[in-house]
């Protein structure tokens, strides 16, 4: 036997202390990817919401691996984008202390969805938000155009913000945007400047910020779960079957002196409900909003889209835009995901593999579905009774 350490090594980990419900209910971006102005202006980050899962089947292309030229089975997520609005542009300046927002500068017309989210509560308030900003665009914007110029002068970052249209969600009950800052990366600061005033009050598509086969970061928070124990939360050993009042605990929480409890013991609380920010996750297809074909490959000629046959569970069906990733997001459903561009430079096989994919399943996901279609369920069950007259 070596070392207890390598032995018996400590479960859990200590870096994602505290263990608390989030305060960031929407995901948040803490860092953008590194910028190079060589590049042309670009946007870096979108925002989706969560639908469901399916399989799909691909032909691997990695020379040298086991797998070359074989099919596999991937698990797939789908994250549902529909189209976000610019509404405004934000500067930073680089202090000794981090970044500091300089100035912010506004659309003309801005929606009542985004509005919405300015007030605890719309249907009692007066709905005046930003109608005295608006008579800063009468006269030729003067002043407006002195903000932009003070940002293309002195700042370093430049973010546009954006918000989500959630009358385009019709399984949502919800009216407030969600609103995000999007960093631009590429260019100078007068042509960042330039990229962001020409988005204003114009919508922007998932895919004119990522493609298929890139991988992206998803940033979100985890399925809540509530107050559970130190097994389930930390994954220590159960105790000998005979020991005295329970067995699902820590069996010394620390020596007598000092005299306090250690953080790094493993205790009973909070579990999920975390922010998490996954890293590489690889699209393997974007779809168009109204395209019955969207799930249509080579192999598989159905015309589908991606809606599985009696919707998502628990969300309903895909009506937007969609990006499918590989595997598992955070999360549970219609939870808002950030999806984010990656943040480093991508060199190995695995990365830059082209996904070529056979098939999309898109049976239903509530029990066991045969069919993939409507008209596949309609053809192998023959007139049903109840439509014969």
């Amino acid at each position: 036997m070596s070392h207890r350490k390598f032995e018996a090594p400590r479960h859990g980990s200590l870096g994602f202390n505290p263990r608390k419900r989030t305060k960031h209910h929407f995901g948040r971006v803490r860092s953008f990817p590194k910028d190079d102005a060589s590049k042309p202006c670009h946007l870096t980050a979108f925002r989706g919401y969560k639908a469901g899962m399916t399989h799909i089947v691909r032909g691997v292309d990695r020379p040298g691996a086991l797998m070359h030229k074989r099919e596999v089975v991937d698990a797939v997520s789908v994250i549902e984008t529909p189209a976000m609005v610019v509404v405004g542009v934000v500067g930073y300046v680089e202090t000794p202390s981090g970044l500091r927002s300089l100035t912010t500068v506004f659309a003309e017309h801005l929606s009542e969805e985004f509005k919405r989210r300015c007030y605890k509560n719309w249907y009692s308030s007066k709905k005046k938000a930003y109608t005295k900003y608006a008579k800063k665009y009468e006269n030729g914007a003067k002043d407006i155009e002195e903000q932009l110029d003070r940002i293309a002068k002195f700042c370093t970052f430049v973010r546009v913000i954006a918000h989500t249209q959630p009358k385009k969600l019709s399984n949502f009950r919800m009216k407030k945007a969600h609103i995000m800052e999007i960093q631009i990366n590429g260019g100078d600061a007068a042509a960042k400047v330039d990229f962001a005033k020409s988005l204003f009050e114009k919508e922007i598509t998932v895919d004119s910020v990522f493609a298929k086969d890139e991988n992206i970061d998803v940033i979100g928070v985890t399925k809540g779960r509530g107050y559970e124990g130190v097994t389930t939360r930390w994954g220590v050993s159960r105790l000998p079957r005979k020991t005295h009042r329970g067995l699902r605990k820590v069996a010394c929480i620390g020596s007598w002196h000092p005299a306090r409890v250690s953080d790094t013991v493993p205790r009973a609380g909070q579990n999920g409900y975390f922010h998490r920010t996954e890293q590489n996750k690889k699209i393997y297809r974007i779809g168009k909003a109204g395209d019955e074909k969207s799930c249509m490959t080579e192999a598989d000629l159905t015309e589908k889209s991606i809606t599985p046959m009696g919707g998502f569970v628990h969300y309903g069906e895909v009506r937007n835009d969609w990006v499918m990733v590989k595997g598992a997001v955070v999360g549970i459903k219609k939870r808002p995901l950030v999806l984010r561009k990656s943040m480093m430079n991508h060199s190995s096989r695995k990365h830059l593999e082209v996904i070529d994919l056979r098939f999309i399943d898109t049976s239903s996901k509530l029990g066991h579905g045969r069919f993939q279609t409507a008209d596949e369920k309609a053809k192998f069950l023959g007139p049903l009774a109840s439509k014969q007259n």
